[in-house]
């Protein structure tokens, strides 16, 4: 009966996000309240629990981020990105999507895409501003980009890292085996962008010769403040490629890097309390709730397993259906949790495998980043995009997301099923 409850009231809010009927944070928030006064899951699942709770590595680490990027923002370094970039591509609208993309992909590879998400936000914002020109295809493309790039490396992209953590793969490992499609993905996606986009690329050429003649380095209103936002940066940065070694969370880092520059940069209170997305912090909390309700009650794993139970023991098929599947799952409920329970059912198929082996886990990875991309739900930079762009006055709707979301996963996914057949079971092994 729990299950049917879980699924029942997942589904209801699932329903009110995707028709935006009603705001999503409350739809979150209400179906978190649901299943709590329920009893299906308990305040102990909730807030405490690893596997089922709230992932609060992700919220603050969100939190951490954004409180930097409110800071960071009174430099004026966003203006200058922005100058610079339109400046670079000549004013061309197709030609700044396509470095904003590619800066977004390279990026993510080295911090988390959701940290990525957040610095480059403002950026593109200022530039379609400029430009005079709709920011949210170029927003979406970033996202869309952000969860390609974070899937080269074991820190881009969190479900990489319960994966690294789970099957003992290092930095390394995921270079060797995830950068390569990943960087043969970007090559395909953005010869994908003007289709995807197409239309999204007028501008006033007065517009443009007015941007091309601007002087980047006045755009910077505070040098010192920047100095003292780079230097927290780059610990913060270091903390997060280092965090393995350090045995320091992510999230660990961001907030102490955050608590660091509200102290030496001086700045007030309100200024950088205001960048906080409070009403996607509390979105994440409502779905985590949600979602944990669906791993207590063992919906998850069913669906999980049953995908394990059809592969036979061939390591094709499980291969080809771990990704696939992934893909799916992950873009519907978010890829975070998923991986966290699929990745113990993969462990039990690696261990009674004796070729390949390896090979199910990068198709769990593969799948659950790429899919990431499907709907607005399905990974934490998405969220955390739209909430930025509906705090700037440009919303992007569930499906307006999704339609662009649904043809790049489909393509990603496509490129990735021969990529696994030929690099390990034609002209290598697992």
């Amino acid at each position: 009966m729990s299950a049917v409850v879980a699924v029942g009231v997942f589904a209801v809010a699932y329903v009110l996000i995707a028709t935006e009927r009603i705001h999503k944070t409350a739809a979150a928030l209400g179906g978190a309240a649901i299943v709590l006064a329920l009893g299906v899951v308990g305040s102990g699942d909730s807030f405490f629990s690893h596997d089922t709770g709230i992932d609060w590595n992700v919220i603050f680490l969100l939190l951490g981020m954004m409180i930097i990027v409110g800071v960071l923002r009174r430099t004026g370094v966003f203006e200058y990105t922005a100058i610079w970039a339109v400046k670079r591509a000549k004013g061309s609208p197709l030609r700044v999507m396509i470095l904003l993309t590619l800066i977004t992909a390279v990026a993510s590879a080295f911090l988390d895409n959701v940290t990525t998400v957040l610095l480059i936000a403002p950026v593109t914002l200022l530039v379609c501003e400029r430009l005079d020109i709709n920011p949210v295809p170029f927003l979406i493309a970033e996202v869309l980009a952000s969860n390609i790039g974070g899937a080269a490396t074991l820190i881009g992209d969190p479900p990489n890292i319960i994966i690294g953590s789970r099957a003992g793969l290092a930095f390394n490992d995921f270079l060797v085996h995830m950068a390569p499609l990943v960087v043969l993905e970007l090559i395909v996606f953005t010869l994908v962008l003007p289709l995807l986009f197409r239309g999204s690329f007028s501008v006033d050429p007065e517009r443009a010769e007015d941007v091309m003649s601007l002087n980047e380095r006045e755009a910077i209103r505070d040098p010192r403040l920047l100095i003292k936002c780079g230097l927290v940066l780059a610990g913060v940065f270091a903390g997060f490629v280092g965090h393995s070694v350090f045995h320091v969370d992510p999230s660990v880092v961001a907030l102490l890097g955050a608590g660091v520059l509200v102290l030496i940069s001086g700045v007030p209170q309100q200024d950088y309390l205001s960048a906080v997305e409070w009403e996607t912090l509390l979105f994440f909390a409502g779905l985590f709730v949600m979602i944990g309700a669906l791993v207590k009650t063992g919906v998850i794993e069913d669906l999980s397993r049953l995908a394990v139970d059809a592969t036979g023991g061939d390591a094709l098929v499980a291969t080809m259906l771990i990704l696939v599947v992934s893909a799916v799952l992950s873009g519907v409920i978010d890829n975070i949790p998923y991986v966290a329970t699929m990745s113990p059912l993969v462990a039990e198929l690696v261990g009674g495998m004796d070729q390949h082996a390896d090979t199910l886990w990068w198709a769990l990875a593969i799948g659950a980043d790429f899919g990431g991309n499907l709907t607005a739900v399905g990974a934490s930079a998405n969220v955390v995009m739209l909430g930025i762009a509906k705090r700037a006055g440009t919303p992007i709707s569930f499906w307006e997301f999704t339609r662009k979301g649904i043809v790049v996963t489909t393509i990603t996914i496509a490129i990735a099923a021969p990529y696994l057949w030929l690099r390990y079971f034609v002209f290598g092994s697992g």
